[in-house]
């Protein structure tokens, strides 16, 4: 995606900076630009790697400060993972995540009929509500039929007579 279409983002993305008093800054901006094109929801480390050429007095404390602002601005949502490592993606529309517990894939997915169920009551004596999402966890196609063949492969193998 080019930058003209991150445009009604960044918009957003600087108001509401400027609301919380908070700078626009090259690199929160860079940061937060990353995670707009970024599809595979990325860790603070990896987004650190992605920048560091472009911005050399970047720091990896910088990236997971700025990521941790931005969260409580709720300009970017944090997944987690079964590796118990954290992911970001920059909240532009409400949706859900699967998560293949195999090779850690995220995949953003909706849901409507859940988006539109009523909540249940007792919620309420809890706490407001500000945001709902699933984090289904599974397998991928792709390591589903890495698993097949691996399996196939072995009996296969289990299946050939033993040489003498």
């Amino acid at each position: 995606m080019s930058a003209k279409n991150f445009q009604p983002q960044l918009q957003h993305f600087e108001q509401i900076c400027k609301g919380a008093g908070l700078k626009v800054t090259h690199q929160r901006l860079e940061i937060y630009r990353e995670l707009l094109g970024a599809h595979d929801h990325p860790s603070a480390e990896v987004l650190y790697k992605r920048l560091e050429k472009r911005l050399p007095s970047l720091s990896l404390d910088t990236v997971y400060r700025t990521l941790s602002t931005f969260e409580k601005l709720q300009l970017v949502h944090r997944v987690e993972t079964v590796e118990s490592q954290a992911r970001f993606e920059a909240l532009t529309s409400h949706h859900h995540h699967f998560l293949c517990d195999t090779c850690g894939q995220l995949v953003d997915f909706f849901w409507q009929d859940f988006d539109d169920m009523l909540l249940p009551s007792a919620l309420a004596e809890v706490g407001s509500i500000d945001r709902t999402t699933v984090v289904v966890h599974g397998t991928c196609a792709a390591c589903a039929r890495k698993a097949e063949r691996s399996d196939t492969n072995r009996a296969a193998t289990a299946e050939s007579p033993v040489p003498r």
